[in-house]
């Protein structure tokens, strides 16, 4: 036989399982997946069963030969998962979920992971086993409480608010616990100082990746936007994902941890939908594989055998997440209704669940028969689950009418008083700025000492003055975050108000002396690194010299650094809301004619009284009646029979004028002139004579015989602008208006 034949039957040979494999795992998958939504249960669901009766655990179907390729893909799956997972996350999400959510999440992760310690080691469970089954049950499942709430309806409840909320808390958190639970698997023990150590390294490495993300990712999308097409974006997207994973595996994380935090930063910026839409096939794939490997996983025998624990592992599931979240919402200040509807909706264990039990397997230190115990507890949960919800309000009623009546209204004085707390004080806002100034700048300057020390360094050492050059770059690197750490302000509003108090005047001298210390702090930490002692005291000297002589250079500097961040960091949020407005481009509007009936009642009114552009937002441009043509009439003007009037307006404006005319017998023709003379222009303001008067005060419709219908300022686009509104250099204003003397105003 030929050597590539050979070569070839070779390959179909160690080939034909893994595809073999495969095709049983989708076909099996698929077959349960549309049985699942036929009978309209959520698919992972579906999938576990699918894995169970591909698995080598269930006699009477073929099996899955080679289950190491499945495990290698389950692992990819978890990726994606967390990557997508992380798409749909946003640190910004999660400033904003509020103290309630807060408060709701911890009370019932804390809660659960301590009675699942303690369940599990009643149970006469190992150590580690009890912590991951608490860890385990501390988790909610998004999957299933989304599919839940949308069948139900209840979205828009206020209680589902809180529970989106509660839930991107528990997302972090997860990640938090997977990083911890490593820390404990490997230690075998509960240390203090590896558990600290683990949580700053953790605290450390989000920040920077956050800040460093969000400051090249979104500008590198933006610079490659006109190549970037749905294949590009995609193999983009990937390429970014799984470098993620391989710097977390590097320092130490788990690779999904790396897949998560890429998916976070991708989800601020603007191609973030066109993303998460491309991923979203391949995450279904792979998961899909995911929980297949779950479920093949499933033996019967080990369930029947752990029948008991399963029962009361769903119990405490059930009854433990109900009752810590709904207490957790009631110490946040909800009230009881809304507490007890937050704490049934959150009573079932998912994603993230099998995640950390994946984890304890692929560490070796839990048992065999967790999994499929806290596979079964899911799968039980996941059909209590509608029910509870379901079940929320009347069991809130019933609990009104059967507590006793002044612990009900205890909670109701509670709640009301809770609700109405102030905000932070002006003197906690300034600690929180100073703090987050202190924090995020330390973080920026060691990782930069540190990639020096390891790169920089290594390439200049040989040389004569090796040491002065790699002091020298990570100083001049370093320098604005040294300047913002301790001399820019922060909290300038409340800094003001708290020096007209004495006692605050010493606390605030403290910290600025604090900060000014922390920098020359970082400085003699680099120059040690680089020099001996001696002669690193001269550089500190000479560098606090130059520091000192160059604040405006350093400043500037600082200031485009942070500009460029806080560009990327809101650009999406930016873009949402452009594509939210209605009125958001007038160059978007376009003429239409309308003619005013004789039996209108709009004829024989002034325009004033009509208020036509406050109504529908429309602008008029001309009436032209007979051979009469009233080119952007006055407030003053009436409007007759017969009249045609050329508005301008949107299509959505349009339409609400048409609606308005509700007599009118003609239907609107679109046009872009409306008259020869009569045009839509735009002109950029250089003219000083208009900069800095108000639209009335520039005169532009005496000198136009037009009307400033928009304009766009800085990005921000502004229709029918108030006629107060001062005019700045660069603005961009559209007018209608006669062509002339439009022309003639734009070349003076």
């Amino acid at each position: 036989m030929p050597l590539s034949l050979t070569v070839a039957a070779e390959s179909t040979h160690h080939l034909y399982p893994l595809i073999s494999d495969l095709g049983l795992i989708l076909m099996t998958a698929g077959v349960a997946v549309l049985l699942f939504k036929k009978i309209k249960q959520p698919l992972v669901l579906g999938y576990l069963i699918a894995g169970f009766l591909a698995g080598n655990n269930f006699d009477f179907f073929p099996s899955v030969k080679d289950t190491h390729s499945v495990e290698v893909w389950a692992e990819i799956g978890v990726i994606f998962l967390l990557f997508s997972l992380g798409l749909e996350f946003s640190f910004k999400k999660l400033m904003k979920v509020g103290g309630t959510a807060g408060i709701t999440a911890t009370v019932q992760i804390v809660t659960m992971i301590l009675l699942g310690y303690l369940v599990g080691r009643w149970m006469n469970w190992s150590q580690m086993d009890s912590i991951f089954l608490g860890a385990i049950l501390s988790m909610s499942s998004t999957t299933i409480i989304l599919r839940a709430f949308d069948e139900l309806n209840v979205k828009g409840r206020k209680f589902a608010g809180i529970v989106f909320g509660a839930l991107i808390v528990e997302d972090i958190v997860a990640i938090l616990l997977m990083v911890l639970l490593s820390t404990i698997a490997v230690s075998q023990q509960f240390s203090g100082t590896e558990l600290f150590d683990s949580v700053l390294k953790l605290v450390f490495f989000l920040i920077l990746w956050f800040i460093g993300g969000i400051f090249f990712i979104p500008t590198l999308l933006k610079k490659a936007k006109n190549l970037l097409t749905q294949e590009t974006l995609l193999i983009c997207s990937l390429a970014l994902c799984l470098m993620m994973v391989i710097l977390a595996t590097e320092v130490g994380f788990s690779p999904a941890l790396g897949a998560f935090i890429m998916g976070s930063i991708i989800a601020e910026t603007t191609q973030a939908e066109r993303i998460e839409h491309l991923i979203k096939p391949v995450k279904d794939l792979f998961g899909a594989v995911f929980f297949v490997s779950v479920g093949m996983l499933i033996n019967l025998d080990t369930l029947v055998e752990y029948s008991v624990p399963v029962l009361i592992i769903t119990l405490l599931t059930i009854l433990g997440k109900s009752t810590s979240s709904a207490l957790g919402a009631m110490i946040s200040g909800q009230p009881l209704r809304q507490s007890v509807q937050t704490g049934m909706s959150l009573a079932q264990i998912g994603e993230f669940s099998f995640i950390i039990a994946t984890l304890g397997m692929s560490l070796k230190v839990t048992s065999d028969f967790l999994y499929p115990i806290v596979v079964a507890v899911s799968a039980i949960t996941t059909f209590t689950t509608p029910f509870l919800i379901k079940a929320a309000t009347p069991f809130a009623e019933f609990l009104q009418k059967k507590l006793p009546r002044k612990w009900v209204r205890a909670i109701d004085i509670y709640s009301s008083n809770a609700q109405s707390i102030k905000s932070l004080s002006t003197w906690q806002k300034f600690i929180r700025s100073s703090l987050t100034q202190v924090v995020i700048h330390s973080v920026i300057i060691i990782a930069i000492i540190l990639l020096s020390s390891r790169f920089i360094l290594p390439i200049v050492e040989d040389s004569k003055f090796g040491n002065a050059i790699a002091a020298i770059i990570t100083l001049v690197i370093i320098s604005p975050f040294l300047w913002a750490i301790s001399l820019r302000r922060v909290a300038v509003e409340e800094v003001d108000l708290l020096r007209q108090e004495r006692r605050y005047k010493g606390p605030l001298v403290m910290i600025i002396l604090f900060k000014m210390a922390l920098a020359l702090f970082y400085i003699g930490f680099v120059l040690n690194n680089f020099f001996s002692p001696g002669i690193a005291f001269i550089a500190l000297v000479i560098a606090i010299t130059t520091y000192i002589l160059f604040p405006k250079q350093l400043h500037l500097l600082y200031n485009r650094i942070e500009n460029h961040f806080l560009k990327n960091y809101n650009d999406r949020e930016i873009a949402v809301e452009k594509r939210r407005r209605r009125d958001l481009t007038p160059w978007d509007g376009h003429m239409a004619d309308f003619e005013i009936a004789k039996e209108s009642n709009l004829a024989g009114k002034t325009l004033e009284e009509l208020q036509l552009r406050e109504k529908t937002g429309i602008n008029i441009a001309f009436i032209k009646r007979g051979e009469i043509s009233i080119n952007v009439p006055s407030r003053n003007e009436r409007l007759f029979p017969g009249d045609e009037i050329h508005v301008i307006g949107t299509d959505d404006q349009i339409k609400e004028f048409k609606s308005f005319l509700d007599k009118n017998e003609q239907e609107p023709s679109e046009n872009n002139t409306g008259s020869d003379n009569i045009v839509l222009q735009k002109l950029e303001l250089k003219n000083e004579f208009f900069i800095g008067k108000s639209i009335r005060e520039s005169q532009i419709r005496e000198k136009t015989s037009g009307l400033v219908v928009g304009i766009e300022r800085n990005g921000r686009r502004m229709l029918n602008p108030d006629s107060h509104l001062v005019l700045e250099d660069g603005d961009i204003l559209w007018v209608v208006g006669d062509k002339t003397l439009l022309t003639s105003l734009e070349q003076c």
